[in-house]
């Protein structure tokens, strides 16, 4: 039972982490800090978070476990914030989608009590944002991604994955690294892929025809361009040296089908297009719902 939760940052993951252990009865009161008082104050009604404080530094007084669920951006500021408040056993976690920039930001801003930030990465995103996305279930059957500091103790590393699963989450572990590398691939790449399409359209003189009838397809595959913007810039700079080796692969492969098209080279874009199906219906085959 954690007797106080300080969530710094109660969007869709901070106010569904505070949910799922309300849920779950793992948590006794939960203190909230963020930007927006409307978002704060939506956070009290909809009973992710008991109080709101004034600032992080205020929330994380006396709480046993904190959440940093801000932009990775705002996070070297939110952790040079809590250090000095951060009582020695309590433990610390983020949920940003980038680890070896945050694991930098907290040895900086923590300084010695770094020991007690078990970095981590919730794969639980949505293309809404704000704690009134937020659900008890968000967490359940997906992955969260822990990247552990030598520094760490076994047993805090434990007790964050206790947490998670209570949440309903499947927790593995990694290093910073691989991780950066991975979602470079799988998520960030794939953002910005959809971005970058939506952007071209919408400047176009004809935007308003292209968008009155795009069907299923282009919903689809556009649907996190609805993602928080803010959030997702922070992600490209932070990840950008892996983000920019998958945009070079990326921007190879959509060059081949270029090539491809215009030689009319059917065949080999048949191929092509098999092989990309046969490898997706394997992967989503042994994909849990």
């Amino acid at each position: 039972m954690i007797r106080r939760l300080a969530i710094i940052g109660v969007g869709l993951i901070g106010g569904s982490f505070a949910l799922a252990l309300r849920r779950a009865g793992q948590v006794a009161h939960i203190v909230g800090a963020g930007r927006s008082r409307a978002n704060m104050e939506r956070a009290l009604s909809l009973g992710a978070i008991d109080a709101v404080a004034g600032s992080a530094a205020e929330a994380v007084d006396g709480a046993d476990a904190v959440l940093v669920a801000v932009p990775v951006g705002a996070m070297p500021a939110v952790f040079r914030e809590i250090a000095p408040h951060l009582a020695a056993d309590c433990l610390v976690t983020d949920a940003g989608s980038t680890k070896q920039d945050v694991v930098a930001a907290a040895r900086s801003g923590l300084g010695e009590k770094v020991a007690q930030f078990v970095p981590g990465h919730p794969i639980a995103g949505a293309e809404h944002s704000g704690v009134a996305a937020a659900r008890a279930d968000l967490f359940r059957g997906r992955n969260v991604v822990l990247t552990p500091l030598p520094e760490n103790a076994p047993a805090d590393v434990a007790r964050l994955a206790a947490l998670w699963r209570a949440c309903g989450a499947e927790v593995a572990e990694m290093s910073a690294e691989a991780h950066d590398r991975i979602f470079a691939a799988v998520s960030h790449l794939p953002h910005l892929a959809a971005f970058a399409l939506v952007d071209d359209l919408a400047g176009r003189a004809e935007a308003e025809s292209y968008f009155r009838y795009a069907g299923s397809g282009f919903r689809d595959f556009t649907r996190i361009a609805g993602s928080h913007p803010e959030m997702w810039r922070d992600i490209a700079l932070a990840n950008r040296e892996a983000l920019l080796t998958e945009l070079d692969a990326y921007v190879d492969e959509l060059s081949l089908l270029r090539d491809l098209v215009a030689r009319g080279d059917g065949e080999a874009l048949e191929a092509l297009f098999k092989r990309a199906s046969a490898a997706r219906q394997n992967w989503t085959k042994h994909r849990k719902p």
